[in-house]
């Protein structure tokens, strides 16, 4: 096994203990089913009294078997670990952790929080945990429907179910401020935070802008080829990335040498390369 591999396997399994302690402290004890696998898991869990890791193993393992059946051996088997070590931590830890607090409104915003952390782990170094992610890709093969409208219907489907279940709605719309943190929390893992803006700067006088950014602010810049279609002239953009604390000394350079230069400014979730980070380094949390 490389190290690049167990570099992975090794954030993966701490993305899979995050992800069963946001379901052990925070969701499961207050009855918040976020949907997917888990979400089941935890209904069952109260009308039935079974174990939630093991019912989720249970759920997954027809998943697991239509998922090599349409989508191949690679497809199915790649989910494996995560699946089996999600359930297995899931009922591992729920003895011994403690309940932090009743409030469904915290428990909905800390336990998103946590399982979001921990499913972007998973996500950021190619693992899965199968579920709703396994069966969405599964049934895309028999409807052709968009996966994410798909998810959306499973996770809405369990939280429905949820509220009939528990006879509680306000429950089934914390599982739902559940559903959204952790959806935001994973985006956020797996792209970053915004730590860089981009700047494309649209002017007559690029020569000169350029030349400031590469001698004063020491950053590179291209020159982008471009065409006002209003007035069909051909002309420069100017694109540089620059950290937020050079943001406005970057606008006042400009706006010095080009008082009617067209600016506009991105957010840039991560930056690859000279004066920013390398691949391949920091790529953990």
């Amino acid at each position: 096994m490389s190290w690049k591999q167990l570099t992975e396997f090794f954030w993966v399994t701490a993305g899979v203990v995050l992800t069963a302690l946001g379901l052990d402290l925070f969701l499961i004890p207050n009855k918040i089913a976020a949907g997917g696998v888990s979400g089941i898991a935890t209904i069952l869990h109260y009308v039935i009294g079974s174990p939630v890791g093991l019912t989720m193993l249970v759920l997954n393992v027809p998943l697991f078997a239509m998922g090599i059946y349409r989508l191949g051996l690679t497809f199915g088997f790649r989910s494996l670990y995560g699946t089996i070590s999600l359930s297995a931590a899931v009922d591992f830890f729920e003895p011994f952790v403690p309940v932090p607090t009743g409030d469904p409104l915290l428990a909905s915003l800390f336990g998103g929080v946590l399982v979001g952390l921990g499913l972007g782990l998973v996500f950021r170094f190619r693992g899965t945990t199968g579920g709703t992610d396994l069966a969405a890709a599964v049934l895309r093969t028999y409807t052709g429907v968009n996966i994410g409208q798909l998810l959306f219907l499973v996770d809405a489907s369990v939280v429905l179910a949820a509220g009939f279940v528990f006879q509680s709605w306000e429950l089934a719309l914390y599982a739902l401020i559940t559903i959204f943190v952790t959806a935001w929390v994973i985006d956020m893992v797996q792209e970053g935070i915004s730590y860089a803006k981009a700047f494309f700067i649209i002017s007559n006088r690029t020569e000169a802008i350029a030349e400031k950014v590469l001698k004063e602010l020491g950053r590179g810049a291209t020159a982008l080829k471009g065409r006002g279609l209003y007035t069909g002239a051909d002309r420069e953009v100017i694109l540089t990335v620059v950290n937020r604390s050079e943001v406005s000394r970057l606008k006042e350079m400009v706006y010095d040498i080009d008082p009617r230069a067209f600016i506009v400014l991105a957010d840039v979730r991560e930056v690859l390369g000279e004066g920013f980070k390398e691949y391949g380094k920091g790529k953990g949390i």
